[in-house]
């Protein structure tokens, strides 16, 4: 798959999407996928390529439309318009429990008896599916949740971390190739997030599905995915590799001399920038230059450091929420 962006004000996109990269399987692809609740349009014109055996994160900020449109995938909601392509099937009414045999879930909040323990919540979706007996270790010893103590322990008496890992547990039954998690980071303590993300990041190898996981934190994301969409608004504002989103960040030269008013006559396109001097250019030879320049008409070179935009940045940019912070 390769990068797509598209420089308009925020919410706003045009044009078809980038084509997946030859040779490149997806296991999800919309077209135009748009939900409308009466006159508020919440997922509008939505294209969405998720390469198969990836970690897909689905970034934007709250109320974006993730949730809405992982329903949308799982065929929980109904489309307004346009098509989801699930696993090379297209998600209609008809096929739909077929599609899904093949889908794990988690999405808002697990829904777990918490009077029972983790094996038997999973009991109860083995029996309902009619799945091996085997799959509950299987799912236990993936989330973790399978030690001597854990095993004996009510779900009710359950941390939140330990809930979202049984939830996961859940959504990994029958070997899924593909799993949706929604915020599954939510409310948990360094800890909890720390275990989960890990979790998420081992699913494509040690699981051999692929993962697309919604959160609001730039962060988060950028630690678990290997590519990312972001939806502003309800729509898609960039998609590509999370490689292909660090490249995208400006790089500078920062410069503190002992007169930066004489440093700043001295070198061409040098902007102020408090204490310091801002010069575009980054490669090495252009940094020995510039030292090497004012060292030559008698201005000191206090500090030099190569700069570039964080990632937060670059979101609040592509959001277009840069103006409102």
């Amino acid at each position: 798959m390769t990068s797509q962006v598209l420089e308009r004000p925020a919410g706003t996109v045009e044009g078809a999407p980038a084509p997946a990269a030859s040779g490149e399987s997806l296991a999800v692809s919309t077209r135009g996928l748009t939900k409308r609740y009466g006159d508020a349009t919440v997922v509008d014109d939505m294209d969405l390529e998720v390469p198969e055996g990836a970690v897909y994160g689905f970034l934007g900020p709250n109320g974006a439309g993730k949730s809405t449109t992982m329903k949308m995938l799982l065929g929980l909601v109904h489309a307004s318009g346009g098509e989801a392509v699930v696993l090379g099937r297209e998600m209609t009414p008809d096929n739909r429990l077929e599609v899904l045999r093949e889908v794990g879930s988690l999405i808002e909040a697990p829904s777990c008896y918490p009077h029972l323990t983790a094996r038997e919540n999973l009991e109860i979706v083995r029996r309902l599916r009619g799945l091996p007996e085997s799959c509950i270790d299987e799912a236990l010893s993936v989330v973790r949740l399978d030690d001597a103590k854990t095993q004996g322990k009510l779900v009710g008496h359950f941390s939140l971390g330990m809930k979202q890992r049984l939830g996961i547990a859940v959504a990994l039954m029958g070997r899924p190739r593909l799993l949706l998690l929604d915020e599954p980071t939510n409310g948990l303590d360094p800890s909890g997030i720390h275990e989960i993300r890990q979790l998420i990041r081992e699913m494509p190898e040690r699981f051999g599905c692929t993962v697309v996981v919604s959160s609001h934190l730039l962060s988060e994301i950028d630690q678990m995915a290997d590519y990312v969409g972001i939806i502003n608004k309800g729509r898609m504002v960039w998609q590509g590799s999370m490689a292909d989103l660090h490249a995208r960040a400006r790089r500078w030269l920062a410069l503190r001399t002992t007169d930066n008013a004489a440093a700043a006559g001295v070198l061409p396109g040098t902007v102020a920038d408090g204490e310091w001097l801002r010069i575009k250019a980054v490669d090495d030879a252009t940094a020995g230059q510039v030292t090497l320049g004012l060292a030559r008409r008698g201005i000191g070179v206090v500090r030099l450091e190569e700069r570039s935009e964080s990632l937060e940045d670059i979101f609040l940019k592509l959001t277009g929420m840069e103006a409102t912070l």
